[in-house]
């Protein structure tokens, strides 16, 4: 295997992490005992994946970052930021509908990666913004339609997770 930058390193190894806790925090409102076994899949496929990025040996390079380029990610972080806890505190404190809480986090995630995608011309980052912000608002439609927490952490959360994952796998085999 041919090794890989240290930006993209250093990215699956945040879509790594990133997906687990995802799948760890979201699947526990499932039926006993399917929070377990999802847990248990979820470490088993984090672990694959960081043996798979340790088998690529020590990252080429730096991260290839100019400072204007440095700017624009810290620009989508800062962004990122703010959307998450005004909306988390509109949707938490004011409306008092935790229950789309992943939801909302899936959607602000997957925009971040769009407009990351969009400013280092990345199409994978692109793929996994706009399947990430898919199963957000799939979350927000599901509890429109009735469906409860436990749903809705599913499709928002824990499917979040493995896009992270297989974002990483992608990174980590091509």
């Amino acid at each position: 295997m041919t090794r890989i930058s240290a930006g993209e390193a250093i990215g699956s190894l945040i879509a790594i992490v990133f997906g687990l806790v995802f799948v760890f925090v979201n699947s526990g409102g499932l039926a006993a005992p399917w929070p377990l076994v999802v847990r248990i899949a979820g470490a088993v496929v984090a672990a694959v994946l960081l043996v798979l990025l340790l088998r690529r040996g020590k990252p080429e390079g730096g991260a290839g970052t100019t400072f204007f380029d440095r700017n624009r990610f810290w620009v989508i972080v800062a962004a990122e930021v703010v959307a998450l806890f005004a909306g988390l505190y509109v949707i938490n404190g004011v409306l008092g509908h935790g229950e789309v809480g992943v939801a909302w986090i899936a959607v602000v995630v997957g925009v971040h990666f769009v407009a990351m995608g969009w400013a280092f011309r990345l199409g994978r980052f692109r793929t996994l913004g706009w399947t990430q912000t898919a199963l957000g608002v799939a979350g927000f439609a599901l509890r429109a339609s009735g469906a409860g927490a436990a749903v809705i952490g599913l499709v928002s959360g824990v499917l979040s997770g493995v896009a992270l994952f297989a974002a990483a796998l992608y990174t980590l085999r091509r």
